[in-house]
């Protein structure tokens, strides 16, 4: 695994690059994946290079965006059923072929692995053009969630061809890079993620949003953010709560986000509270007023919503797994169980409950922790992986020192 440590000023130093970025999806579309590629992309343009942005479009009419640093290519896609926080680009070898000629890009990111993603790969390798691409999201472990589960292995295999389509793979753990490589991707890279510690903060905390979730005064919130979704193991979290309501009466769940799940969790769990999507300064509220957080998915890769709450100074409890794994050490920043241990997860998820000077501890290390997490260092990381493939594709070395081409 290769260690990327230029620093900021040492990319200032690099050539700037046109990089072609292909996903399929992008805000206002609500999901790790698409909050993730927005600070990568914003962090691309900040650091000199210019990103065309193909996506499918989100809405009939709608224009392609041009600002500066930024162009978008706006594609044909249709919605994934059940799924309507994305959508499946559709092929557009052809279309992508005649861009590409037309203007080449010096590199082409793939960021999700739908048809348009695949023939993206297709069409930069024609015109041999360097690919790198980037694995968000464990599609082959959702199927069996859907009651297709006998599709885990088509998919898992297909997921492993896309990828070694392209010079290298970036996953946001150590451990899912470890992973991949045990089921034969190659030349897998670890780009971690950040999370924004001004807009998820402590001081957003309010009295009034709690007395409005039907608190009483020192009453206890456990939340939950993320899609409403079976991927996300939500029965888990409603028997957790359970579990702390006979300890805590005055406790009441909170749960942040949509998804296909909602009315059948509405209707067995009528007295947890449904908000529905929140943003912004909105969502960040919605943390911070909390004062615990429950995480019982084992379906991410990485699990952005694990950063926010620890920034947001609420502890987590979660799975030894993905984020969790990567930056919560257990009743030192929080709490984490092994993965699977479904009576674990309730028992530590009813200590942090009932242990309030213990958790107060644990949010204050939680934020701690957060705050050395930053997204500058992440796309400092990421500019330099794309620049390496670059160089690579073009079989020079990656020299930071010399000139841009502007210069020579």
């Amino acid at each position: 695994m290769r260690t990327l440590d230029y620093t900021t000023e040492d990319l200032c130093r690099a050539p700037r690059l046109r990089i072609a970025l292909v996903t399929e999806t992008w805000a206002p579309e609500v999901n790790g994946v698409a909050m993730t590629l927005g600070r990568m992309v914003d962090g691309l343009i900040r650091r000199g290079h210019g990103v065309q942005l193909i996506r499918p479009r989100q809405r009939p009419g709608e224009t392609a965006a041009h600002g500066e640093g930024l162009e978008e290519v706006l594609a044909r896609g249709l919605r994934l059923p059940r799924y309507d926080g994305l959508k499946l680009g559709l092929p557009a070898r052809v279309r992508l072929v005649r861009e590409w000629s037309r203007q080449r890009p010096d590199l082409v990111h793939v960021a999700t692995e739908g048809p348009l993603g695949w023939t993206a790969v297709t069409a930069a390798n024609k015109l041999r053009i360097p690919v790198s691409s980037d694995f968000h999201t464990n599609f082959d472990h959702y199927s069996g969630h859907y009651g297709m589960g006998w599709l885990r292995q088509p998919v898992a295999a297909y997921l492993r061809r896309f990828h070694n389509r392209s010079a290298a793979t970036f996953v946001p753990t150590a451990a899912l890079a470890a992973q991949l490589s045990a089921q034969g991707y190659r030349s897998v890279e670890v780009i971690s993620r950040g999370v924004d510690t001004a807009l998820y903060s402590p001081a957003r905390r309010d009295e009034a949003l709690r007395r409005a979730w039907g608190l009483p005064p020192g009453g206890l919130a456990v939340i939950s953010v993320g899609r409403l979704a079976p991927e996300k193991n939500l029965g888990l979290a409603m028997r957790a709560f359970a579990a702390i309501r006979r300890l805590r009466p005055d406790a009441r769940m909170v749960l942040v986000g949509d998804g296909p799940q909602r009315a059948a969790l509405a209707r067995a769990h009528p007295d947890a509270v449904f908000v529905g999507m929140r943003h912004g300064e909105d969502l960040a509220a919605h943390y911070a007023s909390a004062d615990l957080f429950l995480f019982p998915s084992l379906t991410e890769t990485f699990g952005n919503v694990t950063l926010e709450a620890m920034a947001s100074g609420v502890c987590p409890v979660a799975y030894d797994y993905a984020a969790a794994a990567e930056v919560i050490r257990d009743l030192g920043n929080g709490a984490s169980v092994a993965c699977g241990d479904e009576e674990g997860f309730i028992a530590r998820a009813v200590q942090m409950a009932g242990a309030d000077a213990l958790r107060a501890e644990l949010a204050r290390a939680a934020r701690r922790s957060a705050e050395a997490i930053d997204w500058e260092r992440v796309n400092d990381r990421f500019a330099a992986a794309l620049l390496r493939v670059w160089r690579a594709g073009s079989g020079r070395p990656l020299d930071l020192s010399e000139p841009r081409p502007e210069e020579t």
